[in-house]
């Protein structure tokens, strides 16, 4: 067995990894005689990883989609006359990847920061994980960190230090607000999902980027909470 150590928890809950692992595993099943055909499988990574949005940002085209993100359980705390123990579901993680980059010209950038793109298995195709606090529960890990939603993630040109474009993530509703009720159809879930992600504009001239702390890029999977770039949680008050 090999030991995945921190790449279980950094690699290991994308999906462009968790695919191209399944694609080993079938190459070694058809190896011993039996047909296994990848397409068979696809649509359950389209069930499970949706794509969120597609936004093309001059020649680098990105691709969002949801990953997956353990959510811990807290400690035992007195909920009346019983006990219950919490849990913290305010993280989540996404999964940026970048079609047609240039790893010697174009940078990847998450609310200011540069995020650490990595090759795939696909050519010219590059992946990271971005982990952030999505909201702020009253019982949670890290309570006096706020959130890093929405998530503006800029493609900037290193060479004329400019931007090409951007995509915003929102963890909700773009406006701010909750829906009313459920999706009644899966359309509408889509639809729902698709608003989520925007096209958003050029970011100011020149392009600055910040290099993120070590400990928030230990892997190929950044974590916000480790960077300036926390915010309160919006009340109601909030235009």
């Amino acid at each position: 067995l090999r030991p995945h150590g921190r790449r279980l928890h950094d690699r290991m809950l994308l999906p462009f990894a968790l695919w191209e692992d399944l694609l080993d595993v079938l190459d070694h099943v058809r190896a011993h005689g039996f047909d296994a055909d990848p397409t068979w499988f696809a649509p359950f990574l389209a069930c499970r990883f949706p794509v969120l949005g597609r936004v093309a940002c001059g020649p680098v085209e990105l691709t969002l989609r949801p990953a997956l993100e353990p959510w811990p359980v807290l400690g035992e705390e007195p909920t009346g006359a019983a006990t219950s123990r919490y849990v913290d579901s305010s993280l989540e993680r996404i999964e940026v990847r970048a079609r047609g980059i240039d790893p010697t010209r174009h940078v990847i950038a998450v609310n200011g920061w540069r995020l650490p793109m990595h090759p795939t298995q696909e050519d010219g195709v590059e992946a990271a994980g971005v982990r952030f606090r999505a909201w702020q529960p009253p019982h949670c890990l890290q309570p006096h960190l706020g959130i890093h939603h929405p998530l503006r993630i800029d493609v900037v040109d290193t060479w004329g230090q400019r931007s090409l474009g951007a995509a915003t993530y929102h963890a909700w509703h773009p406006e701010g607000r909750a829906f009313d009720e459920p999706p009644l159809t899966a359309f509408e879930a889509a639809s729902r999902r698709a608003s989520r992600v925007t096209a958003d504009r050029h970011a100011v001239y020149p392009a600055v980027v910040h290099e993120a702390p070590a400990r928030a890029t230990r892997g190929i999977t950044m974590d916000l909470r480790w960077t300036m770039s926390d915010r309160p949680m919006p009340t109601v008050e909030d235009p």
